[in-house]
């Protein structure tokens, strides 16, 4: 799925407002790339961060993987926000970010989730009990969530078991959709997606023990796009700061 940038309507009106605000200060746009589990966070931080800083977000969502072609191809993102570590490193030792910037800004969390709110009793066992048609997951090649599936499959003997029930998102936003939608009974999806403030906002789930697979810890970068971009310098300390930390931490991010 091809990520289409996005401009928040709503928030034009806050920046514009937040640019008011702030005298003598000239407010930037800046584009961010946003890994979709991130989809509600940096949503809720950008309108803090638009009228505090009167800079404008404009941000994209979609899969770490298909975001990494898209830079290398030179969509003109300048800053990202992905959903592991190991793609923000390629993109330094391949030269194209801003050296020094980048940096974990949340480590996610993996969830079972069902749109049934009687389905799963917050264990694995709805899982290990293999009644369901369909179990969604995000493509294990391009999302750092459902390659955290496919290792707590594994870590339960339940590969085999389940492969021809697998239905396979190009992203987490898309394994979500298959589940809210029915077309999967249960799936594998990123916590942020279900929860807020202490408790799962709709369905059933078990929040899986982050010991069952490799941390998801989720780097930024200022891509070298971004490099003069004083908007997209302001958004990465914004995102290292108090405000930031609190909305991660109601979707249940750590730091």
């Amino acid at each position: 799925m091809t990520a289409h940038a996005v401009r928040f309507a709503p928030l034009a009106i806050v920046a514009f407002l937040g640019g008011g605000l702030t005298m003598g200060v000239q407010a930037d746009e800046v584009q961010v790339a946003v890994a979709a589990n991130f989809t509600a966070p940096i949503q809720a931080i950008a309108k803090d961060f638009e009228k505090d800083t009167g800079h404008t977000v404009v941000a994209a969502y979609g899969a770490t993987g298909q975001f990494y072609t898209q830079i290398k191809n030179g969509a003109p993102f300048e800053v990202f926000l992905a959903a592991d570590d190991t793609t923000p490193q390629k993109l330094e030792t391949e030269g194209d970010i801003v050296p020094g910037s980048r940096f974990t800004y949340a480590v996610g969390t993996l969830a079972l989730w069902s749109a049934d709110k009687a389905f799963i009793d917050g264990t694995d066992k709805a899982l290990l009990a293999n009644q369901y048609r369909h179990l969604a997951i995000a493509n294990p090649k391009a999302a750092p969530y459902g390659l955290a599936a496919t290792q707590v499959l594994a870590g339960l003997g339940l590969t085999d078991k389940v492969k021809d029930k697998i239905v396979e998102g190009q992203n987490i936003t898309q394994a979500y959709q298959f589940v809210s939608t029915g077309n999967a009974e249960l799936g594998f999806v990123a916590l942020s997606q279900i929860y807020k403030d202490g408790s799962v906002t709709s369905g059933s789930a078990w929040i899986v023990p982050d010991a069952m697979h490799d941390p998801i810890k989720q780097d930024a970068v200022i891509l070298k796009t971004g490099e003069h971009n004083r908007a997209a310098r302001a958004l990465v300390d914004y995102l290292k700061g108090p405000k930031a930390a609190a909305i991660m931490k109601s979707y249940g991010y750590q730091r």
